[in-house]
């Protein structure tokens, strides 16, 4: 008996549909030779051209006067070339610009800054276009602004438990921003909780005068301290002495921590809208559908929502709690489906619901800090570190010195984390906003999809995902790659990121593009791939949209630049584009549930895709003309309908969508047809409520 894609076929969705034929497959062949054709990258922009705008937002009542707004954003390599500026135009006059560089693309060009622009004049509910500009010079003049005078103005922050415990801004900071128009720093104070410690950052931008933005982060993640447990308490954070917020009885689960964010002097409600083009075009996230018109259902739906949830300390926000709850979710895709709304959309309303995710993502116990590093703990430095594996495995074998963290006591948390089921949490939010702790958030969570893993699995310091569920292996790839994508180049961790994303991808090449475990369908035949049984326990089945998800990553890694990646992709490619033009398999059902891709659990990869369909699809529905009206009345869809939910907004053919998209993108081969099969297809998700998926070829 095979696979029961019957059952999935049973309860497909069925639409109205005109009738039509599409284009059918011939009865045999192999899988077209994984290939990519070069793609010329654009032309970068010439400098005092403007690059891109972003409109600014007064969202308040009262007029502003030279206001100042700090925002982020990635750079088209060649946009801002080495040892230039960025400044802004309001309707062609230039205005005092501050930028902060980051990171730059290997051509020494910009490729993500922090910005502050000082706005004349803003009316309530007024919105200013600026266009951003490359230039030799800067378009701020003056000292940057000093911590030492912002003491001296009378600033003061603090955070105060009802233990009598307090932990307060201090002198000896460290330094993010740095300019005329705003300095930031971070100062870190250690602070106790029923004799447990925790520890407060301070991250505060001053903007002269009397006005600075205080956010402060409480954390309860110290990796190697005695005895980690759940702590409760009442918090009160203070600025300039006036209290700020208070909290009630907060349950702060171990390895976790929470944040709020506070004024001192008259706060600035601006609000910044980047143009999601441009942003797409850098090739920092994924290539979503700028077509799609919205309107204002799904945006004030998700407000509203939004806004009925618990966003206090320790609670998941619109994440599931149990992350390795399985089906089609909102949070699961390349961004989730409230980033992928606001990326598209820009809208002020969906800010909050951004960031606040952003925050909430501390929610979760993947949080490990060194004390004596103040950063996340890194393979380099403890390869036998790990969460999953005996206390033996912990144990360096030459040295003896175990790697172990402290068994954690009273920890109990309805938050579950889990790799294969990861949302990316907290990278948007960082690339728009430049918010010092969202990238704290995404290290916090790259680093411990690395440590999770068996030391022995993941290669000890090389941090190899491919012991992962396929899924896990493509999330947590994903994750990585933002890291070393936008983790500032002066950063301790930038590096460590960067190599282990090398590692990963020495790591596929060498066993699965072209080592052992190579194979003529393209298929990931790494970690768990093979998890379904035709008969018990053959395992000849495995999930094609897990794969889909990998070959997505794989493809967003180019887009960003990571060459390295290219044979992986073209290798990758070839799976999910034959399944839709390959001989021998019918497109209907290129998106299903289970493929069946293999005799048995020692036998090789199929070398066709015609062996695959035949083993996966039962008569006598595979004999019918593809994509015909018989074929449909069989399976009890319309013709031309993909089997799998393909209506859909997480359905199988969604899944499947970003890794055609990518495979088009990057050139290929016989991914252009696949795409156009793909993509006039009669049947069709509507994405505006959940986006996440809706991603297309961008050349």
């Amino acid at each position: 008996m095979r696979i029961g894609l019957r059952i999935v076929f049973a309860v497909a969705a069925t639409s109205l549909c005109c009738k039509g034929s599409a284009p059918s497959n011939a009865a045999s062949g192999t899988a077209p030779p994984g290939d990519l054709s070069p793609v010329p990258d654009r032309p970068p922009t010439p400098v005092g051209q403007t690059i891109t705008t972003v409109r600014v937002q007064n969202l308040g009542l009262t007029a502003l006067a030279n206001v100042p707004v700090t925002f982020a954003l990635p750079f088209r390599r060649g946009d801002v070339p080495a040892a230039h500026f960025v400044v802004a135009r309001e309707a062609g006059e230039g205005l005092a610009t501050q930028l902060d560089r980051k990171v730059s693309h290997t051509d020494g060009s910009l490729r993500h800054g922090i910005l502050t622009v000082s706005v004349p004049s803003l009316g309530p509910n007024e919105t200013s276009t600026l266009e951003l500009v490359a230039s030799p010079t800067s378009g701020a003049s003056g000292e940057p602004l000093s911590i030492d005078a912002l003491l001296a103005a009378g600033f003061s922050s603090e955070v105060a438990l009802d233990s009598g415990s307090a932990a307060r801004f201090a002198r000896t900071s460290d330094a993010w921003l740095a300019g005329p128009l705003a300095s930031e720093w971070t100062s870190v104070a250690d602070v106790t909780a029923g004799g447990h410690p925790l520890s407060v950052r301070f991250d505060v931008r001053w903007y002269g005068g009397g006005r600075a933005r205080v956010a402060v982060t409480v954390e309860n993640a110290w990796a190697f301290e005695p005895g980690p447990r759940n702590v409760s308490y009442e918090a009160t954070f203070r600025v300039g002495g006036r209290d700020a917020w208070s909290s009630g009885a907060i349950q702060h689960y171990a390895h976790a921590r929470w944040r709020r964010v506070a004024w001192w002097g008259d706060p600035v409600d601006v609000h910044v809208a980047h143009d999601p083009a441009y942003v797409i075009s850098t090739g920092a996230v994924a290539a979503y559908d700028t077509t799609i018109e919205f309107g204002d259902a799904p945006i004030e739906a998700l407000r509203a929502e939004w806004n009925g949830l618990d966003t206090g300390p320790m609670s998941a926000g619109l994440v599931e709690e149990y992350m390795p709850a399985t089906g089609g979710r909102r949070d699961i895709g390349p961004l989730p489906s409230w980033d992928a709304l606001y990326l598209l959309t820009a809208d002020a309303r969906l800010r909050p619901v951004i960031e606040g995710s952003a925050d909430l993502a501390g929610s979760w116990p993947i949080h490990y800090r060194d004390r004596t590093t103040g950063l996340p703990p890194t393979l380099d430095e403890r390869p036998y570190m790990t969460l999953l594996g005996n206390p033996g495995d912990a144990v360096d074998p030459e040295s003896g010195r175990s790697d172990a963290f402290p068994e954690c006591t009273a920890c109990d948390t309805p938050l579950h984390p889990d790799s294969p089921h990861q949302p990316s949490l907290g990278y948007l939010a960082y690339l728009l906003f430049g918010e010092r702790a969202h990238l704290d958030e995404l290290h916090f969570w790259a680093n411990w999809n690395l440590l999770e893993a068996n030391p022995y699995y993941r290669g000890f310091a090389s941090g190899w995902l491919d012991w992962n569920q396929v899924r896990g292996q493509a999330w947590s790839l994903r994750t990585l790659g933002h890291a070393a994508w936008v983790t500032p180049d002066d950063h301790p961790l930038a590096v460590y990121f960067r190599e282990k994303l090398h590692l990963n991808l020495v790591r596929y090449g060498s066993e699965y593009v072209r080592g052992p475990q190579a194979n003529a369908l393209g298929l990931l035949h790494a970690g768990y791939a093979f998890v379904y049984d035709v008969e018990p326990g053959d395992k000849r089945g495995m999930a094609p949209w897990m794969d889909d998800f990998f070959t997505w990553t794989a493809g967003q890694l180019v887009s960003m630049g990571f060459d390295e990646a290219r044979p992986l992709l073209a290798y990758k490619a070839a799976f999910a584009v034959g399944r839709m033009t390959a001989p021998g398999y019918c497109w209907i059902f290129a998106a299903p549930y289970t493929l069946v891709a293999r005799d048995g659990p020692d036998a090789p990869v199929y070398a066709t895709f015609a062996e695959t369909y035949r083993a996966t699809v039962d008569p006598p529905e595979r004999d019918l003309p593809c994509a015909s009206e018989e074929m449909g009345a069989a399976l009890d869809l319309a013709p031309g309908e993909m089997t799998g939910y393909s209506t859909s907004p997480t359905g199988y053919p969604s899944n499947m969508q970003p890794a055609l998209a990518v495979a088009a993108e990057h050139g290929a081969t016989g991914a252009d047809e696949a795409w156009r099969i793909f993509s006039t297809r009669p049947f069709q998700p509507d994405y505006r409520d959940e986006p996440q998926f809706a991603i297309v070829p961008v050349r």
